[in-house]
């Protein structure tokens, strides 16, 4: 039991790791479009605040995850092992065919998949966490996209008297401002859902480290409204790390494929995103980067006109938007049916 559930540990921070690399694009996808850092800067410049949100983010996100919306008394390692496999299942699939969906979204759907499959629909606690996750995949685009188009027409107004080539100089040293804004805003969103998960986890198997010393002994749970110190500093790491080695398929779908962006459009983009996914970190909505800054991109390629945005392209990413949920669910799903015949608990 122990070493199974030391593995899953290991296995959730690799999905943490994923998440970064799947989701480095939301990070550095405008800046390398519009060419302000190279590739090989931008994700480690990314990379970089993703780490430092470990050091002055909050932990609403995790509680939330860890005991908001599934109910705890059904949860077990296998639960969890499938909803981690589920989500990155789907965050595969996703990036081989350079789609920017939402690893949030993965996760949580994986969870919820597997906790239906062991207890039906009373695996899941339906109430405030679950509304404000599922009305944010309508309201984090849309703010996004207000969010893009409102600060691009301000830029406009601002700006309307000064060349292009100005403009231009003046906002290329501003988007690494705006750009490691929204880095860290990623950090502290979504590393916090991968603790939330191992908390449940530990919580779920306490009595097998109840007498355990050494290292093992940190291991030990009570409660969901702890999350150990090591738990929330591998999570940065892993999601950093992750963002390090980038997803450069998803980067040429955000950067260059929805609409072309200047320096300015990338500050405007960018700093929308990241304002939009701190308000809900700050009050422990799980929200998606990815939705985010897609929903900014849209809306200030929309201040230039509406056929500056290449909508075929923004409408498969709504797409995977809608299914990322129920089908990372429906893997999860299989996933716990093969485990619960293979490992008895």
């Amino acid at each position: 039991m122990i070493a199974y559930v030391v593995a899953i540990v290991l296995i959730a921070f690799i999905f943490d790791f994923s998440n970064g690399f799947h989701d480095s694009a939301n990070s550095i996808a405008t800046i390398v479009g519009t060419r302000v850092l190279s590739p090989l800067a931008a994700v480690i410049w990314a990379a970089a605040f993703n780490f430092a949100a470990a050091f002055a983010g909050s932990l609403a996100v995790a509680k939330a995850i860890g005991g908001g919306m599934i109910e705890q008394s059904i949860v077990n390692p296998n639960v969890i092992l499938s909803g981690l496999l589920g989500a990155i299942a789907w965050n595969v699939i996703t990036w081989l065919f350079g789609i920017p969906s939402s690893s949030s979204h993965a996760l949580i759907g994986g969870y919820a998949g597997a906790a239906m499959a062991r207890a039906g629909a009373a695996g899941i606690t339906w109430g405030t966490k679950w509304v404000q996750t599922l009305s944010f995949i309508v309201v984090s685009p849309l703010v996004g996209l207000v969010a893009g188009y409102g600060l691009m027409v301000l830029v406009f107004w601002l700006f309307h008297r000064t060349s292009a080539a100005r403009v231009d100089r003046f906002f290329r040293p501003a988007q690494l401002v705006s750009s490691a804004l929204l880095s860290y805003s990623h950090g502290s969103n979504d590393a916090q859902k991968t603790m939330g998960v191992i908390v449940g986890l530990l919580v779920s198997a306490r009595g097998a480290f109840a007498h355990e010393t050494g290292l093992l002994r940190y291991l030990y749970l009570t409660d969901n409204n702890t999350i150990p110190h090591w738990v929330q500093l591998w999570a940065y790491t892993a999601i950093s790390l992750g963002t390090l080695f980038g997803g450069w398929r998803i980067v040429k779908t955000m950067g260059t494929r929805i609409t072309k962006l200047r320096p300015v459009g990338g500050f405007c983009a960018e700093t929308g995103g990241a304002a939009a996914i701190l308000i809900a970190t700050h009050f422990g909505i799980p929200v998606s980067t990815t939705h985010t800054i897609t929903g900014s991109i849209v809306g200030v390629g929309a201040t230039q006109r509406i056929t500056a945005v290449r909508w075929g392209i923004a409408g498969r990413i709504v797409w995977a938007w809608i299914l990322t949920i129920p089908f990372a669910a429906l893997m999860a799903a299989l996933a716990y049916y093969v485990l619960a015949a293979i490992v008895r608990l």
